[in-house]
């Protein structure tokens, strides 16, 4: 099943994939479609796939949490050691933006990179997971791609602040049941491409942490509800570890796609 939520005038809807056709759900979006339990489809309205406004999947989750050095190749080309732990910040709603949306270049960064990441959806809340509950916990995977303002990010240590600017990173268009890309733990090929070069490739099933034990891991911290979001890393091939470094200056097209899920084509234009 693939879901989304999508923008009509001054609201958005909650919607399933259905041929040509977006069914609504009867919810003002995914995450409070899950907050409800998934309940079976109200009878309404369907909507055109052709020219839908794709909203992120879930607008306005409690929570992004996103993981650091999660792929073997990409922690070697930063040069840093292998985790023993999950390497975790967060992230703002407010720093969602959709799939198809133009994202803008800050004017103070001339350090912009791209980072595809597959992203779990958490379709039921949960606290302290064992492994039977992180499973039934994760509703389905999406795509991100975590516009990184790397000068601002490696100002200190912590990286937050070159992680969150507004509108800066698109996550959708679709949430895909697990049932449809092989499981909770699939190997699915993710990939960004500038203006068409392919920057980076590699599959999730070379992930350090699955997203099982992701959930498990992070709802051991903090309750996880529905629709909080967990990006689960990105692989080998960012602009900042290339020599020279490659950075995105305004008007390229960036495509950031997982196999069997969508892609996220966003135009970086100058603020």
């Amino acid at each position: 099943m693939h879901l989304a939520t999508i923008r009509l005038d001054h609201s958005t809807r909650a919607v399933r994939r259905d041929g040509d056709r977006l069914v609504d759900l009867g919810y003002p979006d995914v995450g409070a479609y899950f907050a409800a339990g998934t309940p079976d489809e109200r009878a309404g309205a369907s909507y055109p796939l052709d020219g839908a406004d794709f909203a992120p999947v879930v607008p306005h989750p409690s929570k992004v949490i996103c993981v650091g050095h999660n792929y073997q190749n990409h922690i070697k080309e930063m040069g840093r050691e292998m985790p023993a732990y999950p390497t975790l910040f967060t992230k703002f709603a407010d720093t969602l933006t959709g799939a198809f949306d133009d994202i803008e270049k800050p004017a103070e960064t001339d350090a912009l990179d791209w980072e595809v990441e597959l992203v779990v959806v958490i379709g039921q809340e949960v606290r302290r997971a064992d492994e039977t509950q992180a499973k039934a916990a994760i509703a389905g995977f999406t795509v991100m791609n975590d516009i990184s303002v790397r000068d601002w990010q490696f100002r200190t240590v912590e990286w937050t602040q070159g992680k969150i600017w507004e509108a800066s990173t698109p996550v959708g268009p679709y949430l895909v049941t697990p049932d449809e890309v092989g499981g909770l733990a699939p190997a699915l090929e993710v990939s960004t491409t500038v203006d068409g070069q392919v920057m980076q490739r590699d599959d999730t099933g070379t992930l350090l942490f699955d997203p099982v034990m992701l959930v498990q891991y992070v709802s051991t911290i903090i309750t996880l509800r529905p629709g909080d979001l967990i990006a689960t890393g990105t692989p080998a091939g960012v602009g900042h570890a290339r020599d020279p470094k490659v950075y995105l200056v305004g008007g390229e097209e960036v495509t950031a796609a997982v196999e069997g899920i969508g892609a996220c084509v966003n135009r970086i234009v100058k603020a």
